[in-house]
């Protein structure tokens, strides 16, 4: 008798805790689904080389903030120097050719204009000799040569003409900047410039250096890895959920994280942004072969993109591949679980900003240098 009261106690116990798990699954339990398998991913902007060169600086080493657009490494510039160079020169050798050529067209057509007088000169005087042929003042012979010379000023008029057809075709409609060897020519000079500009190699992202492996004095190419640059500011989290746990999952739900390097005292929220195209193990560098006899089923799990808010991210920093225990609130379940959510656009840096104001300046003066110099010859011929 004396244990009935203490087996009442202790089912009543039972009972009271069963009572509260039911009641906490239907008010809080069935609308939430949580994961420790979740962990920080981010951007790993690696820095490579646009050219081939000697590395002569390093202005940044790992664990250091840079800035977009800060020079991360810096190139020899001799050999891009000296090319940019030689395509200066060319293209002031092709405008004074292109000018040399407009020169010659005018000169054509002064000749053509010599040749038609010449020509019209010749008609008269064999007129003048025609005409009085019948009274015996000139002979046969002068008639002839007469006529031969008109016959030679009218095949010098064609040749002439010919002629000026011919430089006319090498700078017709176009003037000094629009002809075609002047247009390749500055293209060279943009190429090497660009060339020289890629010397120095800048940041296309604020963020931490890390990774770094370039040296002093490495000779480098295009292509080759040089360090990363890490933006923290812009971090995630990728929270592997099993297989049993997607059905009440949808993108845009409101998430809870809690980061093992600060304790459960200090909470991050998110929303799921989106799910993966497949399972861990489907995207895997071996994938698993399950067409076996000996196969054995095991609980696959999909990465769920999770998106953090920046301001908290700005109070307490998240390093990429730190551990985060999620919590998903599913009450929410009227999107479809492929449903887009609206994020910021796309990715995109200034820092490789192009320089073509810089070198349409250079173009601009070697035109109109060479340009000027050849007007001042044709004024002293």
């Amino acid at each position: 008798m004396k244990r009935r009261p203490l087996l009442i106690g202790v089912v009543s116990i039972f009972l009271l805790a069963g009572a509260g798990f039911t009641l906490w699954w239907f008010l809080h339990g069935q609308y939430h689904e949580t994961t420790d398998d979740a962990y920080v991913g981010g951007n790993l902007v690696q820095i490579t080389s646009q050219v081939a060169g000697t590395v002569l600086a390093i202005r940044a080493d790992d664990t250091e903030y840079v800035n977009s657009g800060n020079t991360l490494v810096e190139l020899d510039k001799a050999d891009a120097q000296v090319a940019l160079a030689q395509a200066e020169a060319q293209l002031a050798k092709t405008v004074r050719s292109v000018r040399t050529l407009r020169a010659t067209s005018t000169e054509a057509e002064a000749n053509v204009a010599l040749r038609r007088a010449d020509l019209g000169k010749a008609e008269r005087d064999l007129a003048r000799r025609q005409g009085v042929e019948s009274s015996g003042a000139v002979s046969g012979e002068e008639l002839q040569h007469a006529v031969d010379a008109r016959n030679a000023a009218r095949a010098a008029l064609e040749a002439a003409r010919k002629q000026l057809e011919a430089q006319r075709a090498m700078v017709d409609r176009t003037d000094v900047h629009d002809h075609p060897d002047v247009r390749r020519a500055a293209a060279q000079v943009r190429e090497a410039f660009l060339a020289y500009s890629r010397t120095r190699i800048p940041a296309p992202v604020a963020g931490f250096v890390a990774r770094r492996s370039v040296q002093l004095g490495q000779r480098v190419g295009p292509g080759s890895v040089l360090m990363a640059v890490v933006p923290l500011d812009d971090v995630w989290v990728d929270a592997n959920f099993k297989e049993n746990q997607l059905a009440h999952l949808r993108p845009g739900q409101p998430v809870t994280l809690t980061a093992d390097a600060y304790g459960g005292s200090v909470e991050f929220h998110g929303r799921v942004t989106g799910f993966s195209a497949g399972t861990g193990s489907a995207f895997a560098l071996l994938p698993a072969q399950n067409a076996s006899g000996n196969w054995i089923k095991v609980v696959q799990r999909v990465p769920v993109r999770i998106a953090l808010e920046r301001r908290e991210l700005h109070d307490h920093p998240l390093q990429i591949g730190l551990s985060m225990k999620v919590d998903v609130d599913t009450h929410e379940r009227s999107a479809g679980r492929l449903q887009q959510v609206e994020r910021p656009s796309a990715y995109e840096t200034k820092a490789f900003a192009s320089t073509d104001t810089e070198v349409d300046e250079r173009i601009e003066r070697i035109i109109a240098e060479n340009s000027a110099a050849q007007a001042v010859m044709s004024v002293r011929r």
